[in-house]
């Protein structure tokens, strides 16, 4: 199992998959041949799992119709079991090549005599109808079976001719009028009539369809008035409104009117949770009337469990555009201003109720309030909102249950969105947390703790002063080792790292160390490490890594220790810069690179061929480089300090027409240049890597644009201190003052950025030109107060939280990866490209794919023949395509040239585009070579005329055909 798995992780070529793939099927089909049926069984039942490990169509149509075969031969057991692989297995269906072939076989089993085979073939045909919506020998089947007089067969049928209302626009128009008159009929018993309604949420193809499903859903509620019928009637009613668009307000006022006046609790039950639905769907149709009538429904109902549903729908709608119409409207609106507010005065009530679930739907509706609305009317609620808060912090820090951590979590995210948004309540609400923090359950203060990191690292908030209280708590985490302990550890030493923006004190260190040794497994300690390097607190960091050396089993995992501990003591060597101290500040830079080339030379070492350490090397290597460039600009300044320009520079310059002579000698003039040039070289390359990075967290790709943005301020400050300070602008990097600031790394890389901006403009436009001296000096001392600022090794260095890549499949593809494609030179190469996107457990986490842009480059490799004249366009390919993955598969195909005799070698490489239509170069590169051989004819021609013969009548007569 684990070869198989490695053969298809490794980037082995499309034939060596195939033959995987095809030993695989070979082994699977053995079972179904067998006489045995547990073994037949066993062999249907793998299937998904094979279609999960080569998801190619030459594998998944060879298997459907292996499948097909037994469908068709096989028992009802089996055919059961073929049935669920499809299900299993939908999204695979549209890979099957022969559909025809696969329909034929599974359809023939619909003439048994036999009714549950027929129903099996039923659920079988719905099951398929994404990829069969318009046969119509499917529509018939279905229609005859509805009325058949076996209860499983129509239950089947039902099963499909959902199915197919939901693809096929004909069939929903068919089956219509024929569903109507079932429902309606007399003869059709009730349990039958409630498995019929649900066909209708599919009737939606047109707006006169949907408007008879809805006139007839209309007829049923009021002709139907039991519980089931009207809540099966209702849900559908939701689902059509939903899918159509059209009619959801007046849906929206129809659950109303059943919440408001039907007096059963599972209709006003199932009217909260269609009302919920259209919320989250579409909230923006929700009028002030709408909201109006909830808020007096739930501020009414005796039941706690209905005004909790209400107050959930509340919620839901108090955090979008819905609760700005609310306010927006009714504060224009003179005759209903005092009951405008039944929706704040409903929050204020349950923030305080004895049921945790409303107290936290309450408190939600009062912040997502004050966060959303600016009116001076509604600033009093920001302090109800901190109260309620409060109140709910305290009661369920106590409790260890798991309804009430739920309800401490709504409350803690809660505190973080009203303190982003009015920064002036941070000071009370970390108060407020800290003293809880003391008496709180184990299971509150890592929630708790994790709160006040949020807030923390958006807000300087911690002071110094604050310190000593989660010193003194951190001293009383007792010596278990359980889960519990181990978590409030690292959560615990991430707000003390957090607030302690400086250096760590050696008391700090000392206790954390202690804890550590006394309570602590190694792999709390990795974690509180681990958050070391992200809050720049390098020096502690570097000593957990040290501790951790001797506790690990594996080689690879002592280099990938070692190295962070070689970082971390890089990092460490530059928290000693001084500003105007040069010479100590090129020492310390040259300590940093020793230590960071034996970090790389051991992460190097640490990667395996499964988890190459791609981003970590890429982004070590890089800040090699800029450590290594930032050196180089000192040494650059400070020889212009030793052998300064003459004083007659300017004039030079002045007449030669040439601003660098200012410099002085031309070494220096080319070192500048040289050293600008560099860091914008840098400045691509950082900007290369964040576009590798499609699986990064926001965090991460933020640290690595403002490395970036670092290399492009010096490479400017060059140019408009020394290079060309006359037609240099500063309008492109003026700051945005507005923009949100999300750690104290970044706020402290744009402070050292607006900083040097501002010397190096104030000294552009006081001395022009500027003196030598004073350009040197600002230009070293930028460098040091960016290297001052401790470098944050961000999540994605250490943790991939979403994982994506994509798996190309080519054909025309040779056995061997060496051996060449032989391809005559006047026929074009259809180039088929086919792909799969493959996930981790969490796909889509922080970035989806929308589509995938292919890439087809040839270059020439080897020439054989002689040269000739030949058109440029015909030279090279140069293709680009973009294709929309469906269910993680995609294929295109391309047409190719190769006019020039020899060995081409065709490169396709993807990229993938996300939802916000951002380019992102994740890969693959996959590479075939081509070998564009002579026609026949052409070769024979050329012979001929060689020799000095021309070509025969007969030859000539054939020319026509002979490339057919």
């Amino acid at each position: 199992m684990a070869a198989s798995a490695k053969s298809f992780l490794a980037d082995a070529g499309y034939g060596e998959q195939e033959l995987d793939a095809n030993s695989a099927l070979m082994e699977l089909d053995k079972g179904l041949r067998s006489g045995k049926l547990g073994e037949q069984c066993e062999a249907v039942v793998r299937f998904p799992r094979l279609f999960q490990k080569y998801p190619f169509p030459i594998l998944i149509n060879s298997a459907f119709l292996k499948l097909a075969d037994v469908f068709r031969v096989g028992n009802n057991f089996l055919r059961l079991c073929v049935l669920k692989v499809t299900q299993q297995s939908e999204k695979h269906l549209e890979k099957i090549l022969n559909v025809d072939e696969f329909v034929k076989r599974v359809f023939s089993v619909i003439h048994s005599n036999d009714p549950v085979a027929r129903a099996i073939t039923l659920r079988m045909l719905g099951s398929m109808a994404s990829i069969i919506p318009e046969r119509k020998n499917a529509h018939h089947s279905i229609r005859q079976s509805l009325d058949s007089h076996d209860n499983v067969e129509v239950e089947a049928a039902i099963f499909a001719a959902a199915n197919f209302s939901a693809q096929s626009k004909d069939f929903a128009a068919g089956i219509c009028n024929k569903i109507s008159e079932m429902i309606q009929g007399l003869a059709t018993p009730v349990d039958l009539k409630l498995k019929l309604i649900p066909i209708l949420q599919h009737m939606h193809h047109d707006a006169s369809l949907a408007s008879s499903s809805r006139q007839l859903l209309q007829q049923l509620v009021t002709s139907y008035p039991s519980t089931k019928m009207v809540i099966v009637t209702l849900h559908t009613f939701t689902l059509l409104a939903a899918s159509s668009l059209v009619d959801i307000p007046k849906q929206i006022q129809l659950l109303l009117q059943y919440l408001k006046n039907d007096p059963r609790k599972a209709v006003k039950r199932l009217a909260i949770q269609d009302l919920k639905l259209l919320a989250n769907k579409t909230p923006h149709t929700w009028s002030r009337e709408n909201i109006q009538a909830l808020c007096e429904s739930a501020l009414h109902t005796p039941y706690d469990s209905l005004k909790l549903g209400m107050l959930s729908v509340l919620s839901t709608l108090s955090g979008t555009i819905a609760i700005k119409q609310y306010f927006s409207s009714a504060s224009g609106t003179a005759a209903t201003t005092a009951r405008s507010f039944d929706l704040v005065k409903l929050a204020q009530e349950c923030c305080y109720h004895n049921n945790r679930g409303i107290a936290a739907h309450g408190v939600r509706i009062l912040t997502n309030i004050s966060a959303s609305c600016q009116e001076k009317d509604l600033l009093p609620l920001e302090q109800d909102a901190v109260f309620g808060l409060e109140a709910l912090l305290v009661l369920c820090s106590q409790d260890d249950s798991p309804g009430a951590q739920a309800t401490l979590k709504i409350t803690l995210t809660c505190m973080v969105k009203l303190v982003k948004c009015r920064p002036h309540l941070s000071q009370s609400v970390v108060e407020s947390l800290l003293t809880q923090l003391q008496s709180a359950q184990d299971t509150a203060r890592i929630l708790m703790c994790h709160c006040l990191a949020a807030i923390a690292m958006q807000l300087p908030v911690l002071a110094d002063g604050m310190l000593g209280d989660l010193m003194d708590l951190y001293k009383l985490i007792g010596r278990s080792a359980t889960d519990k302990k181990q978590e409030l550890l690292v959560s615990l030493a991430t707000v003390i790292f957090v607030s302690s923006q400086k250096a760590l004190s050696s008391e700090v260190k000392t206790v954390i160390k202690q804890q550590l040794e006394n309570a602590s497994n190694g792999w709390t300690a990795y974690r509180i490490a681990r958050q070391a390097s992200r809050m720049g607190n390098h020096d502690m960091a570097r000593e957990l890594y040290q501790s951790l050396l001797t506790q690990v089993a594996s080689e690879h995992f002592y280099f990938w220790l070692n190295s962070l501990k070689e970082f971390s003591h890089a990092e460490q060597c530059l928290t000693g810069l001084q500003e105007d101290n040069y010479s100590s500040a090129l020492s310390c830079i040259a300590e940093a690179l020793k230590s960071y080339h034996k970090g790389i030379a051991s992460l190097t070492a640490a990667s395996t061929p499964l988890n190459p350490l791609s981003f970590q090397c890429g982004f070590v290597k890089l800040r090699i480089d800029l450590l290594q460039a930032f050196s180089q600009l000192i040494c650059t300044c400070n020889s212009l300090k030793t052998s300064p320009p003459p004083a007659i520079a300017t004039t030079i310059a002045m007449t030669s027409g040439n601003d660098l002579q200012r410099c002085g000698r031309i070494s220096n003039q080319a070192r500048m240049k040289h050293s600008m040039e560099e860091f914008r070289n840098l400045a691509t390359r950082y900007g290369d890597l964040y576009q590798s990075s499609f699986d990064a967290d926001s965090a991460t790709l933020r640290n690595v644009e403002l490395q970036q943005q670092s290399c492009l301020l010096i490479s400017h400050a060059i140019e408009a201190l020394i290079l060309d300070p006359e037609s240099v602008s500063f309008q492109e990097y003026s700051s945005n003052g507005t923009a949100h600031v999300e750690s104290e790394y970044e706020r402290r890389m744009m402070s050292v950025f607006n900083h040097v901006l501002e010397e190096v403009e104030s000294l552009n436009r006081k001395y022009a030109p500027v003196s030598y001296l004073a350009s040197n000096t600002c230009l070293s001392n930028a460098v040091i107060a960016l290297l001052k600022v401790p470098l944050s090794f961000q999540r994605y260095f250490f943790q991939k939280l979403q994982s994506t890549s994509i798996k190309l499949a080519l054909s025309p593809s040779p056995r061997n990866p060496a051996e060449p494609i032989a391809v005559q030179n006047n026929q074009q190469l259809a180039l088929k490209v086919e792909g799969v996107v493959q996930h981790g457990s969490k796909p889509g986490l922080f970035r989806k794919i929308q589509s995938v842009c292919l890439n087809v480059s040839s270059v020439l490799q080897s020439k054989s023949g002689q040269d000739y004249k030949i058109p440029i366009d015909n030279m090279t390919n140069e293709m680009e395509q973009r294709v929309e993955p469906h269910n993680d598969y995609f294929s295109t195909q391309f047409l190719l040239n190769f006019v020039i005799l020899g060995t081409h070698n065709i490169t396709v490489e993807s990229s993938v585009i996300d939802s916000n239509g951002i380019v992102w170069k994740t890969g693959p590169k996959t590479t075939i070579f081509v070998k564009s051989l002579e026609d026949p004819y052409s070769q024979q021609v050329r012979l001929q005329q060689q020799q000095g013969q021309p070509p025969s009548q007969q030859q000539q007569q054939r020319t026509a055909y002979s490339r057919f």
